[in-house]
């Protein structure tokens, strides 16, 4: 059976408990460190003039070129590990570098008012009218 699709999720939601243990999630950042004697990454992005720090567990997507400073997406799982917090089992790791950080914010944002705006409108039409 295959998971549930991944949501995609900023940086500072995967650690601050928003996103569940086992969840699919799309995240995305900049790598700043790689430890492959550990099989693991460290994504940052800046929110609110704050780094905000992901880790990502990466033994299903080795052997990849790492470039340190460049922008990565990931899908993968959430789990919770302890030491660490929150890390993301990454299936998928994606060099994005030159991407529009700012763009894709703003994408993800409007897709979460989509996703919004269509379930109040399903939840409305599930509901029977009065008969009156």
């Amino acid at each position: 059976m295959l998971p549930a699709a991944a949501v995609f999720h900023f940086p500072w939601e995967i650690n601050d408990g928003t996103v569940q243990e086992g969840e699919s999630v799309r995240v995305f950042g900049r790598l700043v460190c790689y430890q492959p004697e550990e099989s693991r990454a460290t994504l940052s992005a800046q929110h609110a003039s704050k780094d905000h720090h992901v880790v990502i567990h990466t033994p299903f997507v080795e052997p990849f070129n790492p470039i340190v400073g460049a922008q990565y997406i990931v899908l993968g799982e959430t789990e919770n590990v302890d030491g660490v917090g929150v890390m993301v089992r990454a299936r998928v790791l994606n060099c994005v570098d030159g991407v529009n950080v700012a763009l894709l914010q703003k994408a993800i944002n409007e897709q979460r008012s989509f996703f919004r705006e269509r379930e109040h409108k399903q939840g409305d039409a599930a509901q029977p009218a009065d008969a009156t």
